[in-house]
């Protein structure tokens, strides 16, 4: 018998990765989420970033609300076919938060665009992610196409996982880009060489 190929294994991972997060009570994770959101606000390159792209919370992700009511410079994503576009967004702005094409919460379209130069570093939501920085999304490959692209190789970039997804090692393929660490309520862990 053939071995799985490596998308069958990466939807294999997906649907047991989601019932797990999905199973989570919402309290426990309210918890987990607050220390994701107390090891990012410690680290130092947090502190020192003038853009951090995050993401509003879907589908029972770590929530990232604590930190998006800081008063800084924030970038949210907005999907459009199939790119990411990101908007500016600081909890005082006047543009609203709404569902977007897949029920996620996004910017409104008519908001600032932001411009990739200013961004110093990118919160990546992920379903699982390895300690090479390999990360398992949706399949949608919005990341993936972003992160190839040189406007945004230079950022560092951290996957935002709860700690059963910090995996040894998932499903990777020749144009999976890792990341630069990832973030759980277990702390903050770089790749090695970042």
């Amino acid at each position: 018998m053939a071995a799985p190929t490596i998308q069958a294994q990466k939807a294999t991972q997906r649907r047991a990765l989601l019932k797990a997060r999905q199973g989570m009570p919402v309290r426990i994770s309210q918890e987990k989420s607050a220390r994701i959101c107390q090891h990012l606000q410690a680290w130092p390159i947090f502190a020192q970033s003038r853009l951090t792209l995050a993401y509003c919370s879907f589908r029972g992700e770590p929530d990232l609300s604590p930190l998006l009511q800081q008063q800084r410079s924030w970038g949210l994503p907005r999907c459009e076919g199939k790119a990411l576009i990101w908007h500016r967004w600081y909890p005082t702005c006047s543009w609203p938060l709404r569902p977007g094409t897949y029920g996620i919460i996004e910017p409104d379209p008519a908001s600032p665009v932001v411009e990739p130069y200013k961004v110093d570093l990118i919160l990546v939501p992920c379903l699982a992610c390895d300690v090479n920085g390999y990360r398992l999304g949706y399949g949608g490959g919005f990341y993936d196409r972003m992160l190839g692209q040189s406007d945004w190789a230079d950022k560092t970039t951290i996957g935002v996982v709860f700690e059963y997804a910090r995996l040894p090692q998932v499903p990777a393929e020749a144009w999976d880009i890792p990341l630069d660490g990832v973030c759980t309520e277990s702390g903050l862990f770089l790749r090695t060489g970042t």
